[in-house]
């Protein structure tokens, strides 16, 4: 077991140890580093003004994500390779996409600045195409209170076509060197103050640790961790990180299913459905920020019990069911089964959720699944609804209608889905389940909604969804995203 952490900082290394657990990347930055132009604009990874990229060896090369240092974790770090905005210029020159911006007068007041250059280098590193529909995403989590869209916009534009070979496409092979390295399998463990944190190097291990340290706080993404510490300052005592877990980042489809385990990001469960479910492709390009999805996990996203998540009543209405791991038992659940009342899930203490499974439909069956929110991008839901259904000789065979808002959990609405099993699929029956639906939820008003309103758009969604089953084309995810995300 190691007690230290490893990672380059641009071309340096660095190894740290007896720091506190819960130090964000962005602290560290500014703080120790002094590296001072990754800035703090909320501390809750929505304005993207503390961007930085990390470099992570995968398969040999390397892959590069835009992430919000001010919710990340340092101890996350380790073998990897850290970028700021101090980095990319060299040898007195700008990197091109600095350049692109300062030529485009893409920078008014400069503080969101770095931070839209670092999701602009991103995209640069991983070879993204620059079309306008992949930079509205790429750059969807990066706010400017000066309203400089335009010019930033343009700037990203005018680098498409331009020769990537820069350095740090030149250094590559000498990054993939270092970074191969340092990965030695070891367990990382760092105590300060009476805090400690843990990053097993397998499920086993990992496992272990939670039957030692059963109410120790589980990191995966850190999305909803770190606004704990940035927000709330709650005191986490033991942190378990299942980031470094190899076997926990896989995506395996068997048997008509797709498995997700506990490390996989929701950029990578988007890519992965977008292929054999298109309407999840495109309500997860609607999740949050490129940011928050490069590093956020969709088992973190079930995990912490929500219920205005997006993805439970999705996969509620697929019929996904969750592997629950203590020690060396497993048991699986139907996911709908996992959420109990508010904030509290069916899930022990020392266990932790290892998998996802997620059945793909059948030929035929019928799938819409809707936000509404009141911003498109960046935004929590007011209501979200999906609609699962099989027809057989025009007649209703099987039916799931998941809602989230509109309980204290992600939850069916079994009173409108009884009235629509083995009834014609018309409008009729449709809007008896509209009248139903009354006998399931009693949504309360807050303020993304009032109670009036989330039953109003619960109702009309379900009209929605059969206008749209009745007849509409098949649903496409835009090739530019799925390019950007490959």
């Amino acid at each position: 077991m190691r007690s230290s952490i490893r990672f380059l900082l641009g071309r340096e290394m660095r190894e740290l140890a007896n720091f506190p657990p819960t130090t964000t990347v962005l602290d560290y930055l500014r703080g120790t580093e002094r590296r001072c132009g990754t800035k703090e604009g909320c501390a809750e990874g929505d304005c993207g003004a503390c961007t930085v990229v990390v470099g992570e060896l995968q398969d040999g090369t390397m892959r590069y994500r835009a992430v919000n240092s001010c919710i990340q974790f340092l101890g996350t770090l380790d073998g990897k390779q850290l970028i700021t905005v101090e980095d990319l210029a060299g040898n007195g020159e700008l990197h091109p996409v600095q350049e692109a911006i300062a030529t485009s007068n893409g920078s008014q007041c400069g503080f969101c600045t770095p931070g839209f250059v670092m999701s602009l280098f991103s995209a640069w590193a991983t070879g993204q195409q620059l079309t306008r529909v992949a930079l509205d995403d790429t750059l969807s989590g990066n706010l400017c209170r000066c309203t400089g869209y335009g010019t930033i916009v343009d700037a990203a534009a005018s680098l498409a076509g331009r020769d990537r070979n820069d350095r740090f496409a030149q250094d590559s092979a000498a990054t993939v060197e270092r970074l191969a390295g340092l990965a030695d399998a070891q367990d990382v463990a760092i105590e300060h103050g009476g805090m400690r944190f843990f990053a097993p190097a397998t499920t086993e291990r990992l496992a272990d640790l939670l039957l030692d340290h059963p109410d120790a706080t589980i990191l995966a993404g850190g999305t909803d961790v770190g606004l704990w510490v940035t927000k709330q300052h709650r005191n986490l005592p033991v942190v378990i990180s299942v980031l470094g877990i190899e076997a926990l980042r896989a995506s395996v489809l068997a048997d008509g299913v797709l498995a997700f385990g506990a490390g996989v990001s929701l950029n990578a469960a988007a890519l992965a459905l977008s292929r054999y479910v298109p309407e999840l492709g495109l309500l997860m390009r609607r999740f949050a920020s490129a940011q928050i999805r490069n590093i956020g996990t969709l088992c973190g996203n079930i995990a912490n019990g929500s219920p205005i998540g997006d993805l439970p009543p999705a996969l509620i209405a697929l019929g996904a069911e969750i592997v629950l791991r203590k020690g060396d038992r497993q048991r699986v659940l139907a996911l709908q089964d996992y959420f109990l009342a508010y904030q509290k899930q069916d899930r022990e203490p020392g266990e932790f959720v290892e998998a996802v499974r997620v059945p793909l439909p059948p030929a035929g069956a019928l799938f819409r699944v809707h936000k509404v929110s009141k911003r498109r991008d960046e935004d929590i839901s007011a209501v979200c609804a999906a609609h699962y259904v099989e027809i057989e000789d025009g007649r209703v065979a099987a039916v799931r209608l998941a809602y989230g808002g509109m309980a204290a959990t992600p939850k069916r609405a079994t009173a409108a889905e009884q009235s629509l099993l083995g009834q014609l699929w018309a409008e009729q029956a449709i809007r008896r389940a509209q009248e139903a639906m009354t006998e399931d939820f009693a949504p309360i008003s807050d303020m993304r909604a009032s109670a009036a309103y989330r039953m109003t758009v619960a109702t009309n969604l379900l009209w929605r969804s059969f206008l749209e089953m009745d007849g509409a084309d098949d649903t496409q995810i835009p090739d530019e995203w799925c390019l950007a995300h490959a």
